[in-house]
């Protein structure tokens, strides 16, 4: 009975010559590997097999070698789990076959960096347990108007694939992608755990769209926009937010050109204690900031808004709040920027929070290098700077000598 036993290859991939007394008898046969519900699947080498002639004896080692392939996919996809690199993994999955399998079925980001360059159907067949989707659109030209309108990268072919694929799907980042309204709308209703929503230099939708969202995400932890263009549909989109305590970690919007209802955005900061990112629109004045900062104090990054006196305070001759108490409660604050209709009068109210801040950006900012060096001259700790072009570089030069732990510096337009 030992005589009839076939024996197999280790694996479809392994080129390696077989043992010296298996190289005349042996055939190769159908080789087993596990899919991805964990079933045994037939390869794609061989499809024949052939039995041992008696003459070839069968050792308990040689019986045993059909097992260890599918010990090793196990012991890859536990493996392949710690690997967080995209590079690193794309470097796996080209090793040989097995290896392809094992990393397509642990990979729970995927990161597509030209949106034609692989269909939705593809990417879907190929990965199974997604959670966080990175998806980028046009080219970067098109920031600069040098693309015609309705170009494409849309949104939709690829929103509908993901709502049936990846049901426990948590994370969308999307650069120059064109989204509708419909498309955040499935969106919202596909993914129940849905976590974070980043929008970079996209455009297509309207507030309708933020408010569902808002309202249907209710573990929403990131909900950032950034250079994206936001219509108007006159929709009160920050107060659909869930009521009592809320997951959001970080809320940007500086980039929506339209007012906001200030009391339900007070009301959605003061119940969301784990709130660490904030950057406000130029309809949010600084005594509307204030009240912000008072409701939290644990901001680690703040987008200022409009950065001057409110003209109805000034008609009403209400007294100033107390700003340097405000910005020195935030003790962990370490981003800076916004700025927007800037006095220059009110600059001296961050300077408690400049020895804590690796970035500052003043690219909407109106003011000259002699107002904003005692700023900067107390950001010992400044990586990231950002002013606008009518700054002199000689201006900053001694500053930026001194500067250890600089890295970078932006002009802006």
């Amino acid at each position: 009975m030992r005589q009839d036993l076939t024996v197999q290859q280790m694996s479809e991939d392994d080129d390696r010559s077989p043992p010296l007394d298996l190289r005349c008898g042996a055939a190769p046969s159908i080789n087993k590997a596990r899919n991805c519900s964990g079933e045994a699947v037939s390869g794609s080498g061989s499809s024949t097999s052939s039995s041992i002639p008696a003459s070839v004896p069968v050792t308990v080692t040689e019986y045993q070698s059909q097992y260890p392939d599918q010990v090793l996919e196990i012991v890859l996809e536990n493996v392949l789990q710690f690997l967080t690199s995209r590079r690193d993994r794309n470097a796996a999955s080209l090793v040989c076959k097995s290896w392809w399998r094992a990393e397509a079925l642990t990979r729970s980001e995927l990161f597509i960096g030209n949106c034609y360059a692989v269909s939705p159907d593809r990417a879907r067949g190929r990965f199974r347990r997604v959670r966080s989707v990175v998806l980028k659109g046009k080219p970067r030209f098109a920031d600069f108007n040098l693309m015609p309108p309705d170009w494409g990268a849309h949104f939709g072919p690829w929103v509908c694939v993901l709502a049936n694929a990846y049901p426990w799907l948590e994370k969308v980042y999307l650069k120059r992608m064109s989204i509708t309204d419909d498309d955040l709308a499935l969106l919202a209703e596909s993914f129940s755990g849905f976590k974070e929503l980043t929008l970079v230099c996209c455009e297509g939708f309207g507030t309708c769209g933020l408010a569902f969202i808002a309202s249907k995400c209710r573990q929403l932890r990131v909900l950032d926009l950034i250079e994206t263009e936001v219509t108007d549909d006159e929709v009160d989109w920050i107060s659909l937010f869930p009521e009592g305590e809320t997951c959001l970690e970080s809320l940007i919007f500086d980039c929506v050109d339209c007012a906001i209802n200030f009391e339900a955005l007070e009301k959605l900061v003061a119940r969301s204690p784990f709130l660490r990112k904030l950057r406000l629109n130029r309809h949010v004045s600084i005594r509307q900031l204030y009240r912000l900062m008072v409701r939290a104090p644990q901001l680690t990054h703040l987008g200022t808004g409009k950065y001057g006196p409110s003209e109805v305070a000034q008609r009403q001759g209400d007294t100033e709040p107390d700003y340097i108490a405000a910005f020195a409660a935030c003790k962990s604050l370490v981003c800076l920027s916004g700025f927007r209709e800037i006095t220059p009068d009110y600059l001296s109210a961050i300077y408690p929070v400049c020895a804590n801040l690796t970035s500052l950006n003043f690219s909407y900012a109106t003011i000259t290098a002699d107002q904003l060096k005692p700023v900067i001259c107390n950001c010992h700790k400044l990586q990231i700077f950002g002013p606008s072009i009518q700054y002199v570089m000689k201006d900053f030069r001694p500053w930026l000598q001194r500067a250890k732990n600089f890295v970078n510096f932006g002009f802006f337009l």
